[in-house]
């Protein structure tokens, strides 16, 4: 099948060739970084995070090499830059012995202080999420509320996955826009 009808249309911004792209390509990066990470759920966010990448530098694609290859290098640098996150978490190595004595010294319970700044944040989160369209308010509360997954919510409101994905994606991206203008 020639793809590369879907992916000019895609740099036109057509949603079907987005979506076809997506259906086409999902399982190829998904596999690889599942044999990759041997994990599920990150393989899935990075996947995710992949075809966002993609889809926003859609124009920079050059037709002279394949995109399945365009997409695993994206993958690639995404799994990358996640074990950096992970990896800069871990600066510092203490024994058990250190550790138990931060332990009785420090007050792990948040102060009321903490208490209501979490909840000032969350209000203004939940106000952002209101300003999005119904069914991307929905799909939001559906995974990082209830923390359902991909497939659950599908399964919810009647919808192939790749549409779950792909309204997860531009709902992100709207809040995080939303967000970015306040």
């Amino acid at each position: 099948m020639e793809i590369k009808p879907f992916i000019e249309k895609a740099k036109l911004g057509d949603q079907v060739a987005f979506t076809f792209l997506l259906d086409h390509y999902w399982n190829e990066v998904y596999g690889f970084m599942l044999k990759r990470t041997e994990n599920e759920t990150d393989s899935e966010d990075i996947s995710i995070e992949t075809f966002a990448k993609a889809f926003d530098k859609i124009s920079t694609y050059n037709n002279e090499f394949q995109f399945n290859t365009w997409l695993i290098a994206i993958a690639k640098n995404v799994h990358i830059d996640m074990l950096r996150k992970k990896k800069s978490t871990h600066l510092i190595e203490i024994t058990d012995q250190e550790d138990q004595q931060a332990y009785n010294i420090a007050d792990s319970s948040p102060s009321a202080e903490d208490d209501l700044i979490a909840e000032q944040n969350l209000s203004r989160l939940l106000q952002f999420i209101k300003e999005l369209k119904p069914n991307y308010q929905e799909v939001i509360q559906m995974r990082y509320f209830q923390e359902l997954t991909y497939q659950e919510i599908a399964d919810k409101i009647g919808e192939p996955l790749s549409n779950v994905k792909i309204k997860l994606l531009r709902a992100k991206k709207l809040l995080a826009a939303i967000i970015e203008g306040k």
